[in-house]
């Protein structure tokens, strides 16, 4: 393998044209391992293996299908602890989260998916009159799932594991084939779930993975003509540029994009429990991550105190080395992704924002550090509450009353995941249908993982997890018959 690891394309496990080049630990800023360079044209061999494995694997019975996934997600636990250390290397995730929320939520989105659910369901019959379409009759109907054909899945950096198994789980359950662009920071995790599958029994051509830091990559696994759909999760500004590739050949897609969560903070919340769901903005990922809490609006009641407590609790965070079982707040993914996160506090002191805590980079001799830091006293115009930092930032917004916190919440071009603390649950609940987001977490930031989840506005299009996920990788057919 030269020293790297190879692409897997139509079951083999293939040289890359474009050589090599190095994984970085954020941590401690050694190379974890070489990662392949696809050309545009092993990239497209992909879609073509995988346009050629569609049609037996689509017609596979479904126990069949669940039966691989099923043995991958084994084959995910029976490995974790070797997968656990490569995916904290690449990403800098803690230990406990590339364990548990990267390789384990893996695992059980495999498992999930072994799970064989109906695939069609009856409409009720619909009597129709004599007329020019016929004589009278009863008409049956059935509206039945599809496998839309062949997916390309590109993965986010955050979570290599979790975000790929939950692409490809249940676009392999609904019988589609897909191949796989990780993100060019820490692909080696995507390569070790295809090894999985390959062992569960995945015929060739099912699963492929081309990697490479050239946009030509991405571009050829989109643009193919062997390609039928795209399920992208990363910026709003690359799923606009993918979403208008899909658009000239009606390609279905699903958008995963950006976020900016607002939480809303009431009088009456209790201010413990909203620190700490907020606060796992400064440790889960060290921020990046789109469902974040990252937009905090504050009644005036409350402000002063839970942007106390908010700043203590950041200052209570060791940041370090992901490795350590002390360490909440590991390194974000690069030094380039630093600068743009450092760059974006700065700005906010400019704009007029307070510094309450952090701003700085920790003292640690390596590793891409940034020290959780709370932006006080911002207002809802300015671009550090508007646009998505990725990183361990908060910017709390005061408001005065009920009215004008869902008109700040609602003041954003993104609508993913929304918060809302209040003891009053007959207001939370109001306040949350009023919310234009495509989720809202009522005192807390845990998610249903059966829930739909996606975004409303420029944070996505679609909806996936649990069965929403099987409906997003098929298509809808109906067959009608006279009764």
């Amino acid at each position: 393998m030269s020293g790297g690891q190879r692409l897997f394309v139509g079951g083999a496990w293939t040289e890359p044209d474009g050589g090599y080049y190095e994984v970085t630990d954020p941590a401690t800023e050694e190379c974890v391992g070489l990662a392949p360079e696809a050309s545009p044209d092993q990239v497209r061999d992909a879609c073509a293996a995988a346009r050629e494995a569609f049609g037996p694997w689509s017609r596979t019975p479904p126990e069949e299908r669940a039966a691989v996934l099923g043995r991958a997600a084994e084959v995910i636990r029976a490995h974790a602890e070797p997968y656990t250390t490569l995916a904290r290397a690449e990403t800098g995730a803690t230990t406990g989260t590339a364990r548990g929320m990267q390789v384990g939520v893996a695992a059980a989105r495999f498992r999930r998916y072994a799970r064989v659910e109906p695939a069609e369901w009856a409409i009720p019959p619909q009597v129709n009159e004599a007329g020019p379409m016929g004589r009278a009759a009863v008409m049956g109907a059935l509206a039945v799932r599809q496998p839309v054909g062949v997916v390309t899945c590109v993965t986010s950096y955050n979570n290599p594991w979790a975000n790929a198994a939950g692409k490809v789980a249940p676009a392999l359950a609904m019988g589609n084939t897909v191949v796989v662009k990780p993100a060019p920071q820490d692909p080696l995790s995507v390569y070790r779930m295809a090894e999985a599958l390959e062992s569960a029994g995945a015929p060739p051509g099912v699963v492929n993975v081309v990697s490479g830091r050239s946009v030509a990559v991405g571009e050829a696994a989109v643009d193919s003509p062997d390609v039928d759909m795209v399920s992208f999760t990363g910026s709003t500004a690359v799923g606009r540029r993918i979403a208008e590739a899909c658009g000239r050949d009606m390609k279905r897609q699903l958008m995963e994009l950006g976020g900016k969560g607002a939480a809303l903070v009431f009088d009456d919340a209790d201010v413990p429990s909203a620190v700490a769901g907020i606060g796992t903005t400064f440790s889960f990922y060290s921020g990046q991550i789109c469902t974040a809490p990252t937009r905090v609006l504050a009644q005036r009641g409350v402000y002063d105190r839970l942007v106390t407590q908010l700043a203590a609790y950041a200052g209570r965070l060791k940041v370090g080395d992901p490795s350590d079982r002390t360490t909440a707040v590991g390194p974000v993914i690069s030094s380039p992704h630093r600068d743009r996160v450092e760059s974006y506090v700065e700005l906010g002191r400019k704009e007029g924002a307070v510094v309450v805590t952090g701003g700085e980079r920790p003292p640690l001799d390596r590793g891409f550090y940034i020290s959780p830091t709370l932006l006080a006293d911002c207002t809802n115009d300015m671009r550090v509450a508007r646009e998505e930092i990725f990183g361990p930032v908060v910017t709390v917004v005061p408001f005065d009353d009920e009215e004008e916190g869902i008109a700040l919440a609602n003041d954003s071009d993104y609508g993913l995941i929304d918060y809302v603390w209040s003891t009053d649950v007959a207001r939370a609940f109001r306040v949350a249908r009023r919310l234009r987001a495509g989720g809202v977490g009522v005192n807390t930031v845990a998610r249903n993982m059966e829930a739909p989840f996606g975004g409303f506005k420029k944070s996505g299009v679609g909806r996936d997890v649990g069965s929403y996920a099987l409906h997003a990788y098929s298509e809808i057919q109906s067959i009608v018959w006279p009764g």
